[in-house]
């Protein structure tokens, strides 16, 4: 019986953080000059990998960008978004356990490490998308690096605040969850 409930549990939280990576990614858009938006979205999509796991946080952080990316008007950007923000959800779920393993000592700089590897897949996809398959250019599509990476370092750095806060409250035990932000516990 135990097993259901937390595969409920999950099944909700997955369907919570899908919302919420959402609506933060439409709540906070500042227009930009190449005619996307910065938001706080990164914060949850890293989020969810730290306290889903790689599959559950994957597919919150891509279907909930991508939503984002629909209701905001940009269906344009929607495959490389579900994508993109799937993959960058995945890498902060399994990245920082090949940092840290069992020693708590190297966790922070894990954390960090996969922030940084997350965002420049990011950045790095959205140039790729937008040169490539949008077909901007190569040199056009440079416009939007800067703005990705500005996004990306608030995104990043507010989530791990956010996930130090709350590796230290009993969210995880007491909801079942076992993403990484979790298992390092008080």
């Amino acid at each position: 019986m135990r097993s259901n409930s937390n595969r409920l549990v999950r099944l909700t939280m997955t369907a919570v953080l899908t919302a919420l990576t959402c609506v933060m990614t439409l709540v906070v858009r500042i227009p930009s000059p190449t005619k996307g938006y910065l938001n706080l979205g990164d914060c949850f999509v890293l989020l969810d990998g730290w306290l889903l796991g790689p599959l559950y946080g994957a597919f919150a952080g891509g279907v909930g960008s991508a939503l984002a990316d629909l209701f905001a008007g940009y269906p344009v950007y929607l495959p490389a978004t579900l994508l993109i923000k799937g993959i960058m959800a995945w890498t902060i779920a399994v990245l920082p356990k090949l940092f840290s393993g069992k020693n708590k000592k190297y966790l922070r700089a894990g954390w960090i490490a996969s922030c940084v590897v997350a965002e420049i897949l990011m950045v790095t996809g959205y140039y790729l998308y937008e040169a490539l398959i949008i077909g901007l250019g190569l040199i056009p599509a440079l416009a939007g690096v800067l703005e990705n990476a500005v996004q990306g370092l608030a995104g990043a750095v507010s989530a791990y605040f956010l996930a130090e806060i709350i590796s230290h409250t009993d969210i995880c035990s007491r909801n079942g969850v076992d993403g990484f932000a979790c298992k390092q516990g008080k």
